[in-house]
């Protein structure tokens, strides 16, 4: 009767890592319940069936239940939970061959402090280093750095 509990516990326990990491992710008592009762069932097979049987309960549950998880989430089902979309955006880069430092433009929006600015006729992000910029203000390019240009309102002179 007791090899019954045993199974039964280490069933129990697959089944709430499951649902751990498929349904409820992170840790919670799904996760931590499950790692109770594999303990629960080690404990049993070495109380009641020796070294040889608590050994062995050991080593299925630390082969045999990460081999489960993994065929479950390579299955059909597992596949349906399972994000496998691609990032295919990529980040606009300035163009340090139209765009220096001490070149002239104007704003297209608002920098609150970010915002988008028109620089030798390429539309990029720029930032401003002096607090807001209103829309349709001239300003000058203080710093390049990779994604945007840092700006200053030419007023401010």
């Amino acid at each position: 009767m007791t090899i019954l509990i045993i199974l039964f516990l280490i069933f129990l326990g697959i089944l709430l890592l499951l649902l751990e990491f498929a349904v409820i992710p992170g840790i919670t008592i799904a996760g931590i319940g499950g790692l109770i009762l594999f303990g629960v069932s080690i404990y049993l097979a070495f109380d009641h069936y020796g070294p040889i049987a608590g050994f062995a309960t050991l080593a299925f549950i630390l082969i045999v239940s990460p081999l489960l998880v993994y065929r479950f989430f390579k299955g059909k089902t597992g596949k349906k939970m399972v994000l496998e979309s691609e990032i295919t955006g990529t980040v606009d880069e300035v163009n340090e061959e139209k765009v220096h430092v001490g070149d002239k433009g104007i704003t297209l929006g608002r920098l609150a402090p970010m915002g988008k600015v028109r620089v030798n006729g390429e539309t990029i992000e720029g930032k401003s280093v002096s607090g807001f910029v209103d829309e349709n203000v001239k300003i000058k390019v203080v710093e390049i750095e990779k994604t945007h240009v840092n700006v200053e309102p030419i007023n401010q002179e």
